[in-house]
């Protein structure tokens, strides 16, 4: 089946990000012109994802007014002419795009972020995005893991190395090479300490699940900080499926850290194709 959902876990509290996220979700702090999640769904829809389903939080109204119809502001921008910025804004959420949102009343961890969207799911396979982690690639990294899960009918996991000191940041996986980009995933450990980590490749924040996922997350006790992980319910569903790991082309900025933040804001802008040129000048003035 084509991947059409996606899950979109939104409902953590950004204190990494305090004062900015006191009154606003972290997930729309902006990346040069775009708040993060819309850089998500921009992703998923290139995918050929159409319903995005937003697992929310108190004081998350933001994400949703971001893609709702704003009928102002689309006719100020019409009366004005500006004709550019109006396309602009009607292009966050296409025609054809559908976002429903539930809400997660405890944050109980990852795992329970995606059981909340269990319902809306059904038995499809569906697709995770974490909005914190910002992925460039081309073609784009979700489009690339779709491609992966037409041939082989699987979960797939996005991974990629990562120093051995910050094998407590990920999970991590290891498991018996198909090619020179997917492996075939015997062992998942979260947040392992370096040495008792199998491997030094770590799921980045993109997955493509089956179904069957949800009903190891309910087997699941709470596991690390407390809380129940996504990764120990994909560590149940190895015992009866193919769970894959791919290593996507591409870059991944993590913008659940300032420093990854910035990092996205600076190279993002060099990239952009209207400020790029300049903002690069203005830099290299900086370093004089």
């Amino acid at each position: 089946m084509p991947i059409k959902k996606a899950i979109f876990p939104v409902a953590g509290l950004g204190t990494r990000f305090l004062p900015a996220t006191k009154a606003q979700p972290k997930e729309m702090l902006p990346v040069v012109d775009k708040p993060l999640i819309q850089y998500a769904v921009e992703e998923a829809y290139a995918a050929g994802v159409r319903e995005m389903i937003f697992v929310t939080g108190r004081h998350k109204r933001p994400i949703e007014d971001h893609f709702d119809l704003t009928y102002e502001l689309e006719v100020a921008l019409e009366q004005a002419g500006k004709e550019e910025l109006l396309a602009v804004v009607r292009s966050v959420k296409p025609d054809d795009m559908e976002c429903v949102y539930v809400r997660q009343a405890q944050a109980l961890g990852l795992g329970h972020a995606v059981l909340c969207g269990r319902r809306l799911v059904g038995n499809d396979p569906f697709a995770v995005l974490l909005a914190d982690d910002l992925m460039v690639g081309q073609p784009p990294v979700l489009q690339q893991m779709v491609e992966q899960f037409k041939e082989w009918r699987a979960s797939i996991l996005a991974v990629q190395e990562v120093p051995p000191e910050h094998t407590r940041r990920y999970g991590i996986v290891a498991g018996t090479a198909v090619n020179d980009r997917l492996m075939d995933i015997t062992r998942i450990v979260e947040k392992p300490a370096p040495e008792q980590a199998p491997s030094n490749l770590g799921v980045a924040g993109r997955y493509i699940l089956t179904a069957g996922v949800f009903d190891e997350i309910t087997r699941q006790p709470r596991g690390v900080g407390g809380e129940i992980q996504l990764t120990d319910g994909i560590a149940g569903l190895l015992r009866r499926e193919k769970v894959f790991a791919y290593r996507y082309e591409g870059k991944r900025y993590d913008c659940g850290s300032k420093e990854g933040f910035l990092q996205a804001n600076v190279e993002l802008a060099l990239q952009h194709p209207s400020l790029g040129t300049g903002f690069r000048d203005y830099l290299k003035h900086l370093t004089l």
